[in-house]
């Protein structure tokens, strides 16, 4: 009763505070929550009696720091901001923006934002509602405002840092000002921003009332709570499997990895990634080293610190992603003409990009370059993230992940991706450094009986693992569809005997799988959700989630596709109304997505 009165309320509170309090409180008995009411009463009522004068100066006094991320990157610079704030006594509230009540925003006096950009310059997910507000009518005058923004991208990208770019000019267009000018962040981030938390702190001393400041976190993400396993201090975690699990005559290698988390305390929600850092490949470095006539063991500084050539290379820097910045000082110390008008053409550039590594431009276009020069051109080595495919319900302090092997050859040298050779050739007990990279924005449904629809071909069919594992443990018996696909039934049906277990104990309820080489013609799991058009309408109906798991660049918008169009023909809406329907879903957190 109580949750349903605060639900027809005009909540201040944003939906994950609601969603919070809702499940605390399912948690508390009666008497529990008599408690909890007349503590919540009286301190209300002690804020109002004596807090008034503090009341009258918080928004003066009370920095909102903002993040939205994707990968966490983003995540993290705030919380560092909000901690260098905090250290200079100002009262902070940092909030996720997937979490942040958007009514709030012409309250705010100071406002310092983080975003990334995802895919072809969209806002990460829980950027999205308030990228949406400011672009909208809606959105009211912010005369009274002081923002800043730091923008994180990557510049091998075309709409490089375009949500921190549309978000700068918004603000500015709805009057507010800005405490500097934005910055743009690339891959290699971490020295620019914390300049600009130093310069933005120093900035914004005119426009804060430091006297009586609480130095506390408001919002719904306190630093203290955090996993002392972080990005920057990662867990030492034991390889227990790294096992093929696609046919000998595929022509893919997909292993099924399991770690060891010890006795680490790190734990994890079904639709997190695991963050995990590794070492370039041994062969590759010798490779990069001798194509330059490099000495391995000439010392090297990478901040302030003196290494081996040959350990930064193995450890420090990227060697297996170009980036335009590298391909265009490449072309000057080479000078390459051809390489020059390669990088005179962005989509040249990013083709290029994409079939060459380090190894294959040096080859390619012979330069004479110092170890220093070349350690200072390289990004710095960055973690990949997985989807985890379990849930701790089931294999407690495990984590398993599902890894496709990133290989082809060029010019008689096999080329392979550096995270995914690392996990594939990795041997029982092996030491890998990695830590938990949450993603509440792709979750299981609040009611565990909700119906769910997931897909997930490749190797995005790992989370929809760790859903079912998670959806038995909580005895949930059906309700639950899975849509997969691969090239062939034989050598490609990854966890087969999994699924054919869950589908025969009634846990899932439905499978249609697509195999595109077993045919004629190629059939894609688009094509099976466009065959099943009746029933996964009604499924919609009855108020299925709907779940998306894999590649961004065709898969995901082909099978977005698919839905509208079932909209279209099933519900009788326009294309427009269509669009507008999955829009709804997705701000109602029943259309989510995990692509990459």
């Amino acid at each position: 009763m109580l949750l349903k009165e605060l639900s027809a309320l005009a909540s201040p509170l944003s939906q994950g505070q609601v969603d919070k309090l809702k499940q605390f409180t399912s948690e508390l008995s009666s008497v529990q929550l008599a408690w909890v009411s007349g503590y919540l009463a009286a301190s209300a009522s002690q804020s109002q009696t004596t807090g008034a004068t503090v009341a009258e100066t918080s928004a003066a006094q009370t920095v909102t720091i903002l993040y939205g991320s994707q990968t966490g990157n983003g995540r993290g610079v705030a919380q560092a901001l909000a901690a260098k704030a905090q250290a200079q006594g100002y009262t902070v509230n940092l909030t996720s923006m997937g979490e942040y009540n958007v009514r709030q925003l012409k309250q705010e006096t100071l406002l310092l934002l983080v975003v990334s950009t995802h895919g072809e310059g969209e806002a990460p997910d829980d950027a999205i509602e308030l990228h949406k507000f400011l672009a909208s009518k809606r959105a009211p005058k912010l005369e009274n405002l002081h923002y800043s923004v730091l923008a994180l991208g990557d510049s091998s990208y075309e709409f490089f840092c375009q949500t921190g770019k549309d978000f700068d000019a918004r603000l500015s267009a709805l009057g507010a000002k800005a405490l500097l000018p934005l910055v743009e962040c690339d891959v290699d981030y971490e020295d620019a921003a914390a300049q600009w938390q130093d310069s933005v702190i120093e900035a914004a001393k005119p426009h804060i009332q430091t006297s009586g400041a609480r130095v506390t976190a408001i919002g719904t993400t306190a630093i203290a709570g955090q996993s002392q396993y972080t990005k920057q201090n990662p867990y030492s975690a034991e390889v227990l499997v790294s096992q093929k699990i696609t046919g000998r005559d595929s022509d893919r290698d997909v292993r099924h990895v399991e770690i060891d988390l010890g006795e680490s305390g790190l734990t994890y929600k079904v639709g997190d990634a695991l963050g995990v850092w590794f070492s370039n490949n041994e062969a590759l470095v010798d490779e990069v080293i001798s194509g330059l006539d490099l000495d391995a063991d000439e010392t090297v500084t990478v901040s302030k610190e003196s290494y081996s050539l040959k350990a930064v290379l193995t450890d420090k820097k990227e060697l297996t992603q170009l980036y335009p910045g590298l391909v265009k000082s490449w072309a000057e110390l080479s000078g390459s003409a051809e390489l020059a008008a390669i990088c005179e053409d962005k989509e040249q550039t990013r083709q290029f990009i994409l079939a060459n590594q380090l190894a294959d431009l040096i080859a390619a276009y012979p330069a004479k370059v110092s170890a220093t020069q070349l350690v200072d051109m390289l990004r710095p080595l960055t973690p990949r993230l997985y989807s985890i495919a379990s849930s701790q319900a089931e294999v407690e302090s495990e984590v398993h992940l599902t890894v496709a092997l990133v290989e082809d050859e060029r010019q008689g040298h096999a080329r392979f991706g550096g995270a995914s050779h690392f996990l594939a050739s990795a041997e029982e007990g092996q030491q890998v450094n990695v830590y938990v990279e949450p993603n509440n924005h792709f979750r299981l449904p609040e009611n565990p009986q909700t119906p769910v629809i997931m897909v997930g071909p490749g190797t995005g069919v790992a989370p929809f693992r760790a859903f079912m594992q998670q959806r038995v443990a909580d005895g949930v018996s059906g309700n639950s569809w899975l849509f997969f696909g691969n090239p062939h039934f034989e050598q490609d049906f990854l966890y087969q005997v999994e699924w054919q277990q869950y589908l025969k104990n009634g846990d899932l309820s439905r499978l249609d799988v697509a195999f595109s080489r077993d045919q004629a013609h190629k059939v894609y799991v688009q094509h099976r959700i466009a065959e099943q058009a009746e029933a996964l309408w009604q499924w919609l109906q009855n108020g299925a989630h709907v779940y998306i798991c894999g590649d961004a660049e065709r898969m995901a918008k082909d099978v977005h596709q698919a839905l509208v169009n079932i909209a279209v023909e099933q519900g009788g809406l326009s294309a427009d109304d269509a669009e507008a329907y999955f829009e709804t879903l997705r701000s109602e957190k029943r259309y989510q997505k995990d692509v990459y």
